[in-house]
């Protein structure tokens, strides 16, 4: 039997397809402030929050049944900084599905979803926020 490599290195890339590419595309980077990394074409754009890849593909089609992935997430650096995420998401008119939690692991979050109904967990977590990647 063949020996597992090195450790992999995170999990920082997400495919969604989307009904609504470009105002997912706005949702992201006007309102979460995410940057654009690459626009293969106008069906698929790849987008950064500098860690990480969020790849946006128009779906030319309604998903039927039920959703293969129930949220993501994206770490905070502090408590103060989720609850300042959740007030401005909320002056933003995003909509939110809860208010801010404490987890029993010393984590707190809460959850939104994107114009195309993807559920999305801003996480503050002591085990991981404040982490910083550097070049290998």
């Amino acid at each position: 039997m063949l020996e597992r490599p090195s450790r992999l290195n995170g999990l920082r890339h997400l495919a969604l397809l989307v009904p609504n590419l470009e105002a997912c595309e706005r949702f992201y980077v006007d309102v979460l402030g995410m940057q654009l990394l690459h626009r293969a074409n106008e069906d698929l754009v790849y987008l950064t929050c500098g860690n990480d890849n969020l790849s946006l593909g128009r779906a030319y089609a309604e998903s039927h049944g039920v959703p293969l992935v129930d949220h993501y997430g994206f770490i905070v650096d502090s408590v103060k900084e989720l609850d300042a995420w959740y007030q401005y998401l909320k002056a933003s008119g995003v909509t939110l599905l809860d208010r801010p939690f404490d987890h029993g692991d010393g984590a707190r979050s809460f959850h939104l979803l994107d114009p195309a109904g993807n559920k999305i967990q801003p996480l503050y977590h002591p085990a991981i926020s404040g982490q910083r990647f550097s070049p290998a």
